[in-house]
């Protein structure tokens, strides 16, 4: 398992990654709700904004699929994995948006 670093995990530090998830998810609810076929492009920002995270918060080069980081929720590979093979779809953008929410409430509780 690859560990998070507490120093990457900070409350700061989370809150300015999730901060700028919230200006991304309206982006993306905005596009679903239009229809404009606008919703990949912003799917695609959110989802390398948050292995950037992962990453940067594990501490290791790139995001590695067959890994396991303890940052991540249950299950939290194999729903990114669908996410990433469907972000154009409606369902991808809500399970995203759930992904970030259990890894700031991991990262919460990682840092207790």
């Amino acid at each position: 398992m690859i560990a998070a670093k507490k120093q990457y995990i900070s409350q700061e530090a989370v809150d300015n990654w999730y901060t700028k998830w919230d200006e991304l998810r309206l982006q993306i609810h905005a596009a679903h709700a239009a229809r404009n076929g606008q919703a990949k492009q912003w799917m695609l920002q959110g989802i390398a904004h948050f292995t950037e995270f992962l990453t940067a918060a594990s501490d290791v080069s790139s995001y590695d699929a067959q890994a396991s980081y303890e940052l991540l929720p249950l299950n939290g590979a194999e729903r990114l994995a669908f996410v990433q093979a469907n972000p154009a779809q409606y369902a991808s953008y809500r399970q995203l948006d759930e992904l970030y929410k259990e890894t700031k409430k991991r990262c919460a509780r990682l840092r207790v």
